[in-house]
């Protein structure tokens, strides 16, 4: 029985990650943003002859991509280099990012941060700027995985081991809630944009964990929301869900989608549901700090991402060779239970 009900979620998962893709791009015009990405803007002090590193994030709007911003400005000024940042203002507009790459190159970057709003769109672009711009240009990955060797280090989070780590705490939490092996309950997600490999690696290895530990009676609704980054669109997700009157638990695989549920929770008073979700935000935090809700959430260090990305850069343009292309900054798992331990607020300082 698990093993088709595992069968039965990854044709479901497919079929809604479609539906998904569709409405976004049905939104957004095949990718494009309602605001274009803006101008390149310095984040410290440019001094004349230092390299020049421009980083570029998914949404500029997100307090999780500023976070980022903060760890690359900390670089900067640790490493004495100049760094610039822009982004786009939704995670699924990766012609501004193509866009934006182009001018940091035109502007005679030295390195280039990126996080991809689209592993697969944007694979070609990144191709060709690595390799037209020789060993000259240094390209760093931050957060998302891109469907290319062309780029010579990218720091993130294991998603697939993450993924799994929230289905966990769930069913963790699901248990300490009351709920029972043999209750008839239903949990929703929701995600920021089904371009991401990020999201697709999280929503494996959720799948993974909870088809073979999950109770046959918990079932995931096949209905999985999508926001495309959009806060408001993620309230509106949250709403819909709510709806379900076997509803107990709420899974946001991002920073949009975890506020989205945990605002919408909150607001209405659901002291029933339990939200797990990625990131840190005041609309998690609310959850987690009041006792009468159940709420955890899984902290990446996007901070440490970023400030480790100016670093290597610097490095390989002083002809250093990374040891490994592919660098799992961890995650901690933020509930009531941990939030006062050290580890967590050592953490929550940048957040």
């Amino acid at each position: 029985m698990k093993r088709m009900a595992a069968v039965l979620i990854s044709m479901l998962l497919g079929l809604s990650l479609l539906g998904c893709q569709e409405r976004g791009q049905d939104e957004t015009g095949g990718g494009q943003a309602s605001r274009s990405a803006p101008d390149f803007e310095p984040l410290n002090e440019t001094v004349d002859g230092r390299r020049n590193i421009y980083l570029i994030v998914k949404n500029l709007d997100s307090s999780y991509w500023q976070v980022m911003i903060d760890g690359a400005k900390a670089g900067g000024d640790a490493f004495d280099c100049n760094v610039y940042f822009s982004g786009t203002y939704v995670e699924t507009d990766w012609k501004g990012q193509e866009r934006l790459l182009d001018a940091a190159v035109e502007a005679g970057a030295d390195a280039i941060l990126l996080a991809p709003d689209d592993s697969v769109l944007l694979s070609e672009k990144i191709d060709e700027l690595y390799q037209s711009g020789g060993r000259e240009l240094a390209v760093v990955l931050l957060d998302t995985m891109a469907n290319t060797d062309s780029y010579d280090v990218c720091y993130m989070t294991d998603n697939l081991m993450a993924g799994q780590q929230a289905a966990q705490e769930m069913i963790a939490q699901l248990k300490k809630s009351g709920a029972s092996d043999s209750d008839s309950l239903q949990i929703g997600l929701q995600l920021g944009a089904a371009s991401s490999q990020t999201i697709s690696e999280r929503l494996a290895g959720f799948f993974k964990y909870w088809s073979k530990n999950a109770p046959e009676s918990w079932e995931v609704i096949p209905d999985i929301k999508c926001n495309d980054g959009y806060l408001d669109k993620a309230v509106e997700c949250a709403e819909e869900l709510l709806e379900y009157p076997n509803l107990r638990g709420l899974f946001g695989t991002n920073n949009s989608s975890t506020r989205g549920f945990a605002r919408v929770v909150r607001e209405q008073e659901r002291r029933d549901i339990v939200v797990v979700g990625f990131d840190y935000s005041d609309d998690i935090a609310a959850l987690i700090q009041d006792d009468t809700y159940r709420a955890s959430t899984i902290l990446q260090k996007q901070y440490e991402m970023s400030y480790a990305g100016i670093e290597a850069a610097l490095k390989r343009l002083d002809g250093e060779t990374a040891p490994v292309k592919f660098v799992d900054m961890g995650v901690i798992v933020v509930n009531s239970d941990t939030i006062g331990q050290p580890e967590v607020q050592e953490a929550l300082k940048h957040n």
